[in-house]
């Protein structure tokens, strides 16, 4: 374990960092992007001592984390794999369905906003649970469509309460985590997305098609979870950071008037590493859905795979997500986050030609392993995000950033079922045919290819304090307000005293 003067070493250079990349000219920041790339090959103690770090609270909160965000995933991907009975319920082709998955993705950006404002002036726990309870009603609500407008109405709403989800999970996980364990914490909360499809690959195949109810049941099913994880939420506080910056608001005098103009400096200096953050998650969106939305119709539909083999196929593929990303994001610790980025999107690359051109079950290995670099780079992502966002709008940032980034991605799913249906097959019967497996694979390496630019190109801040008193922000908003109440005063001083007459 790193010692209390290594600690504040790592602190002292991630401040600098920080400050020296907001003064930096252009030339000179791409300049350095080279050299800061190589791994800092820093100390990391054994995963069991790093996981001992966290007392129970800070276990709670990333438990009723990894839960909400799994759940979000397993409500997402319902509709990915329950494409050909939505296409015959509704007598759509495959492309309009996948409208419905287009929708959420384009609506979750206004539900980042607005939860995640909410979230960074309210607190944490209760936009968690509006969000939980929307889950319930919507999710109930698409398990009863009759039209396929009800469809897309339901989805596009399903979308905005799933929006304001990530940056709240992410911050209630990982801002009183230590900071030694904050890469392996990361790791392990964004598989459970990974975690949440594979629940959603399970349950679709025991509740869809089994009943007279057809698709519906796993819909149905989706609503009762999120209950408990409310339930789940309720016994928890704030968190320790929010709350110090309850207090900060509070100390001030005017909680709304603090928080604005924390705004108003977050903006201000940081306006550039936003943009570039949406950017970044825009490749990362189309990654993760560019490899999976419709990889289970890939299976089905071009090499005729049983819903058995589709399904023992997704089922290793997320054991491989889920492994890649605890791994990786513990890794990052040591090698960097940046680093570890480029390194999964390389090998991830090399390994596109297995992952759509082997027909048989052999498959299974290219889909674990191409799983594991895509969620492997992604375990990455809830800390980096964290350390490079202000603090004052940490759950703003990375969950608009994240659904932002959707929003750009939102139509990869359509884009990739489109252009397949330029490269039909021989049909099998009525069943058309496409080649699924060149498109995924053309488009991945696009995609790999513009994550691994963006990661060399932006920064990196690993080891970054979460707490008010390394908050520069925080300390120009006291220093402003310190500023203005002096003028005030010497105005006051200056001020001739007032008659009895004066009116």
């Amino acid at each position: 374990m790193a010692t209390q003067d290594e600690k504040t070493r790592n602190d002292s250079s991630s401040s600098d960092d920080v400050m020296e990349d907001q003064h930096m000219g252009i030339g000179k920041y791409l300049a350095t992007r080279l050299p800061t790339l190589k791994p800092p090959m820093a100390k990391a103690p054994n995963p069991i001592k790093l996981l001992r770090l966290l007392n129970t609270q800070q276990w709670l909160f990333f438990l009723v984390a990894f839960l909400a965000w799994s759940w979000d995933a397993f409500d997402f991907f319902t509709v990915s794999l329950t494409v050909t009975e939505l296409g015959e319920q509704f007598d759509k082709e495959t492309s309009a369905i996948t409208w419905g998955i287009t929708l959420v993705l384009m609506f979750r950006s206004v539900g980042a906003v607005i939860f995640g404002i909410a979230s960074d002036r309210y607190g944490r726990k209760w936009p968690f649970i509006v969000n939980n309870i929307l889950f319930i009603v919507l999710e109930l609500g698409t398990g009863f469509c009759n039209t396929y407008s009800q469809f897309l109405a339901c989805r596009a709403l399903f979308g905005i309460a799933m929006g304001g989800l990530y940056g709240n999970a992410a911050a209630t996980a990982l801002e009183d985590c230590p900071e030694e364990a904050r890469g392996i914490i990361s790791g392990m909360l964004q598989q459970g997305y990974a975690f949440g499809y594979l629940l959603a690959t399970v349950f679709s195949r025991g509740l869809v098609g089994t009943t007279s109810h057809g698709w519906r049941p796993l819909f149905w099913f989706g609503a009762c979870p999120p209950l408990l994880i409310i339930l789940f939420r309720l016994c928890l506080p704030e968190t320790k950071s929010y709350r110090e910056r309850a207090d900060f608001r509070k100390a001030n005098g005017n909680v709304a008037g603090t928080f604005i103009a924390e705004g108003k400096v977050a903006l201000k200096r940081h306006w550039l590493l936003l943009t570039y953050l949406v950017l970044l998650m825009a490749g990362f969106n189309f990654m993760s859905h560019g490899s999976q939305d419709l990889y289970p119709q890939m299976l089905q539909n071009q090499y005729n795979f049983s819903h058995d083999a589709v399904t023992v196929t997704q089922v290793v593929a997320n054991l491989g997500a889920m492994a890649g990303g605890t791994i990786i994001g513990y890794s990052s610790q040591i090698f960097g986050r940046r680093f570890s980025i480029i390194v999964m999107c390389v090998v991830g690359g090399a390994l596109l030609y297995p992952y759509g051109f082997v027909s048989s079950k052999s498959v299974i290995a290219a889909a674990f392993f191409e799983q594991f670099c895509v969620q492997g780079a992604w375990g990455v992502i809830p800390i980096h995000l964290m350390e490079l966002s202000p603090g004052s709008f940490r759950t703003f940032v990375v969950g608009t950033s994240y659904q932002l980034g959707n929003l750009v991605s939102s139509a990869s799913s359509t884009i990739e079922s489109t252009i397949g249906e330029r490269f039909p097959l021989p049909p099998k019967g009525k069943t058309k045919r496409y080649r699924y497996g060149l498109v995924i694979a053309i488009f991945m390496g696009c995609v790999y290819a513009y994550v691994i630019v963006l990661a060399f190109l932006g920064p990196e801040y690993r080891g970054r304090r979460f707490d008010v008193a390394h908050d520069s922000d925080l300390e120009e908003v006291g220093l402003r307000r310190n500023s203005r109440d002096q003028t005030r005063d010497s105005s006051e001083a200056e001020r001739p005293p007032r008659k009895d007459w004066d009116v």
